[in-house]
Parts: C-alpha cells; sequence; structure tokens
C-alpha cells in the first residue's frame, strides 16, 4: 500500500505507508504540514547603488536610482536576507521572472 501524498511513484517504494496513528499519509508526510505553515520572505537583489543621504532624502516619486549592473547581469536570490541562488533575469510577455542557474551552498560547521 503506498501513501496518497504528493511524492512520485518512483519514489514509492521507499515511500510505503506505514501503521503510523491509522492514517492514509507516511511518516515522511506527516511531518510536512508543518513545514506548510513555515513562511520565507524572498528576494530578488538587480543592483545595488551607494550614495550620500543628503541625496536619498531630496529623492522623490518617479526618481531613478542607478544601479551598478547591467540588463545581462545576473541577479542575487535571497531568502530571509540569506543568499541561496542567483539567476538571470527573463521577461515573458508581461511578465518577470528569474531563472535559477546556481544554488549557493552554505558553508558547513
Amino acid at each position: 500500500m503506498f501513501c496518497n501524498c504528493r511524492f512520485s511513484e518512483r519514489r514509492a517504494s521507499i515511500h510505503r505507508l506505514t501503521s503510523y496513528k491509522n492514517t492514509s499519509r507516511c511518516r515522511k508526510c506527516e511531518s510536512l504540514p508543518t513545514f506548510e505553515k513555515v513562511s520565507v520572505e524572498l528576494s530578488v537583489v538587480l543592483g545595488r547603488s551607494r550614495m550620500p543621504i543628503h541625496q536619498l532624502l531630496r529623492m522623490g516619486r518617479g526618481a531613478v536610482i542607478e544601479l551598478d549592473a547591467g540588463d545581462e547581469d545576473e541577479v542575487e536570490i535571497l531568502a530571509n536576507d540569506t543568499p541561496i541562488a542567483r539567476g538571470m533575469v527573463v521577461v515573458q510577455g508581461n511578465r518577470i521572472a528569474i531563472e535559477v542557474r546556481e544554488l549557493i551552498r552554505r558553508p558547513h560547521g
């Protein structure tokens, strides 16, 4: 008997049901609702700029901030202000997306 969760059939052999609490979900899936409630803020850094505070205070609506990046440069993807990946900006019709090109591994230790 297999779990009725979202795991692929290919992985089903290691994802068999157990008699855990008489449910139709496996032990692995029982922990998923906990993770589904975790909120992560994702940010994409297109570029950076440095300016004196007096210039920042004078900015108004419509001000343009020049960044140190071009349209073909990689962007940095952050999860809760921690770098997790690098990618490229992709425009699809009237939508903007980020294509992940490289994952940033956290150092162990």
